[in-house]
């Protein structure tokens, strides 16, 4: 029960200990001998970091320690919380009470009390102290958001969530730790992660099976299913994609032989839950995927916040449109009609009378293609997304807050909000047209593809050759090559957009 570290100025104490915690360059731990704290950290980082007392704890017995920025909490034997250091935000008033376990972030902590209600105190900026109520068994308090494991498996996160560190990827858990702008959650058999990472997308890491391959066939989690588990690569076979849909943070594929091929983001299970079978449509939401199948069924997969795979229709469909910044879907029925689910705000999901060919769901407004060739667009209208034009189309594409449409001349009309000039749609001849986030791509008849609008991270720069079909999404782009491999452009984050992806 030795210390050993490693880094800047490690000089960890002697003796034997039973918990221990790394805070912002001090430590603390738990003497086995006499349960109290001793901490130890550095004055040499440019700054006298530890001038507000974090390495002199409170004397006493207790089980375990964690430390934060510039503060650290222990747990007494007696069940009751410790805190010392910095006091500003209130991060050192400890609630009274009985606690079984505590977590110290970075300007504020959280800890589970002795009848599972979960309790959390400091700095409130983002909600990372509005523990939700209910029972819980773990709790860990990071920068400004806080993670909780309920009693059932499940992970719970509330506070800042600009990156995605307090969308927990399903399944169920043995334990959660909440980081900066990332949190993981380790289950039996696998570690999984989300939020913000630099260079590559956070993802689920399990272990290896026998036949060296990850195996996401069974052993636990709900279903039977590993919670979070990556598919096994298949063999690659010389085929080719026949159509593609970038969505906002991934983008899905279908190959010559029917089947899917998604990548990019997995933290809704945008890749793990892809179904099999042969598909003949793909679209790619904000956080969700619907696809087609070869018997006119729709499957949805991927988020469900907004019940946009709960609700997903049954029946025979011809087409389907869910835009890469949408939160609800829309099919056009064998018959005509026009089914929307998902989110309802705005009126976007509301029910149309009349029949149509194709469909695209936006953010907050939808636009449909009647029988005749007219355009007709519903949901939110504040800048004029959903003023649909006068004249004959046929095709439709609706993105953020704007949308766009493809004359039976071959030109491209565009309306709504013109940011970065989105809706100055461009002159000449096209075959295609596809509305990002808040930049645009048209397909010409040459088989080239121009794009305008946001140019930021190369969105609208697109790499040399020619195509046969092009999709925009939320700030990337993808095209499928006259060879039938794929090209993508502009963010590559979570690696949605890699600049050549074959079958």
């Amino acid at each position: 029960n030795g210390i050993t570290c490693w880094g800047r100025d490690s000089n960890a104490p002697e003796g034997a200990f039973i918990d221990i915690a790394v805070g912002w360059h001090f430590s603390c731990a738990v003497r086995q001998s006499d349960s109290a704290i001793e901490c130890w950290g550095t004055k040499n980082f440019g700054r006298s970091v530890l001038n507000y007392g974090q390495t002199e704890p409170p004397e006493g017995e207790f089980t375990s320690v964690s430390a934060g920025y510039l503060h650290a909490c222990g747990l007494r034997t007696t069940g009751e919380l410790a805190c010392w250091g910095r006091g500003s935000f209130g991060r050192t008033d400890a609630p009274s009470g009985v606690f079984t376990q505590v977590s110290s972030g970075t300007t504020h902590s959280c800890a589970v009390r002795e009848d599972g209600q979960a309790v959390c105190w400091g700095m409130n900026n983002y909600g990372q102290s509005d523990a939700p109520s209910g029972t819980f068994t773990q709790v860990s308090a990071g920068a400004w958001h806080s993670c909780g494991l309920r009693e059932s498996g499940a992970v719970e996160c509330w506070g800042d969530d600009q990156y995605d560190q307090s969308n927990p990827s399903p399944g169920l858990y043995l334990a959660v730790s909440a980081g900066t702008r990332h949190s993981c959650a380790l289950s039996a058999t696998s570690t999984s992660c989300w939020g913000r990472r630099d260079d590559q997308p956070l993802e689920t890491i399990a272990p290896p099976a026998a036949s060296g391959v990850r195996d996401a066939s069974g052993g636990g989690g709900e279903g039977g299913a590993t919670p979070g588990a990556s598919t096994p690569t298949p063999t690659p076979t010389p085929t080719t994609y026949t159509a593609v849909s970038a969505g906002g943070f991934h983008t899905c594929a279908i190959r010559s032989t029917g089947t899917l091929d998604c990548w990019g983001r997995d933290n809704h299970r945008q890749l793990t839950d892809m179904p099999t079978g042969s598909f003949t449509a793909v679209s790619a939401g904000s956080l969700h995927t619907c696809a087609l199948r070869s018997s006119g069924a729709i499957v949805c997969w991927g988020n469900d916040g907004n019940r946009q795979v709960t609700d997903t229709p049954t029946g025979t469909f011809t087409a389907l449109g869910s835009g890469p910044d949408a939160t609800h879907s829309c099919a056009v029925a064998s018959s005509g009609a026009v089914s929307c689910w998902g989110a309802s705000g705005n009126g976007r999901a509301a029910a149309q009378t009349g029949t149509f060919t194709a469909v695209s769901a936006g953010n907050a407004h939808t636009c449909g293609l009647r029988s005749t060739g007219a355009m007709h667009c519903w949901g939110s209208d504040v800048l004029g997304q959903a003023a649909a034009p006068t004249g004959t189309f046929t095709a439709v594409s609706v993105g953020q807050l704007h949308s766009c449409g493809l004359r039976s001349t071959g030109a491209i009309h565009c309306w709504g909000a013109n940011t970065n000039g989105v809706i100055n749609a461009q002159t000449g001849t096209f075959t295609a047209v596809s509305a990002g986030g808040i930049h645009n791509c048209g397909l010409r008849s040459t088989g080239a593809i121009h794009c305008w609008g946001n140019s930021s991270n190369g969105r609208t720069t697109v790499p040399v050759g020619t195509y046969t079909a092009v999709s925009a999404g939320n700030a990337h782009t993808c095209g499928i090559k006259t060879d039938g491999t794929i090209a993508c452009w502009g963010i590559n984050t979570y690696d949605r957009a890699p600049a050549t992806r074959s079958p």
